[in-house]
């Protein structure tokens, strides 16, 4: 090896070990910003209420006025966040186990059939991702009017159940499956839905488990739907009842920020548990071989 190929050699190495250097501490200063807002509240959780109105929000450790109140008045006092925290969780299970469902579906037939106007519904349900939700938020509204969900479950859960971005994820995913398993399934004499629910499905895992997430992240922290649809007090799901806290005559920070860090136990949960499967469905597609 001459000298100028040692020096070139040399070089790339050098610029290799900058690269790298630099990628680590801008991702190091991201992940801070992004652990200091938790860090922050979680820290305030264990002050006083009156503490957080004076001096505000920090992550200075003062030992002499932290301690369990907040979290013994969570637990234990008068008010209604583990009724919000239920409704909570019955709107986001629901929603999430049905919506991954019916998306499966739609996916599973567009990615796996031929038929005429395929390509354009698809399209269709593609284009369904550009419009705000705040576009369809007032005919929605009139359309639960009309089929008198207001003030009911089943009036937040119905219209998320067909998310155009679910059914995008499972199609895009389904592409990359071998269509040789339908035809095997069919010489074998099984019947098109027990090729869907028993072949094709337990290979989506990956799919399901990242769409999961993102759902119950989205469902658990909706706050304007169900702002609209709730008219009862006692339906109110978790981030209406957290708002309700806040009012011009006082604020109840003791409650507030105490249930706002246990609200995050959920879907820490539900993320480390599933984080393989997340991982796996995230990255699907990015290695061919």
């Amino acid at each position: 090896m001459g000298k100028t190929t040692k020096a070139r050699y040399g070089s790339i190495k050098t610029q290799g070990i900058v690269g790298t250097c630099f990628a680590m501490g801008f991702f190091a200063a991201l992940c801070v910003l992004v652990i200091v807002p938790f860090v922050t509240v979680f820290l305030a959780a264990f002050r006083p209420g009156q503490d957080i109105i004076r001096n505000g929000l920090s992550i200075e450790l003062d030992w002499n006025r932290m301690s369990l109140k907040n979290y013994v008045f969570l637990f234990f006092g008068k008010h209604s966040y583990f009724l919000w925290f239920k409704n909570s969780l019955i709107v986001t299970v629901a929603q999430v186990v049905l919506s991954l469902i019916i998306c499966y579906i739609v996916a599973y037939g567009i990615s796996m059939y031929n038929f005429k106007l395929r390509t354009l519904l698809f399209f269709l349900v593609i284009a369904t991702m550009m419009v705000p939700f705040e576009i369809l938020m007032l005919p929605l509204y009139v359309e639960i009017i009309a089929l008198k969900l207001v003030n009911t479950m089943a009036g937040v859960i119905v219209p998320g159940l067909c998310g155009a971005a679910a059914i995008f994820f499972f199609r895009q995913y389904m592409t990359g499956l071998p269509k040789e398993l339908l035809d095997a399934g069919r010489i074998d004499g099984a019947h098109e839905y027990r090729i869907c629910f028993t072949i094709m499905l337990p290979l989506t895992k990956p799919a399901f488990a990242a769409m999961g997430i993102l759902s119950a992240m989205g469902s658990w922290n909706s706050m304007l739907w169900p702002l609209l649809v709730f008219r009862d007090a006692d339906k109110f799901t978790l981030p209406i009842g957290l708002n309700t806290l806040l009012t011009p005559y006082g604020n109840d920070y003791d409650l507030l920020i105490a249930g706002s860090v246990f609200s995050i136990l959920p879907i820490f949960i539900l993320f480390t548990l599933f984080q393989r499967y997340f991982i796996g469905g995230m990255t699907a597609g990015a290695v061919k071989g």
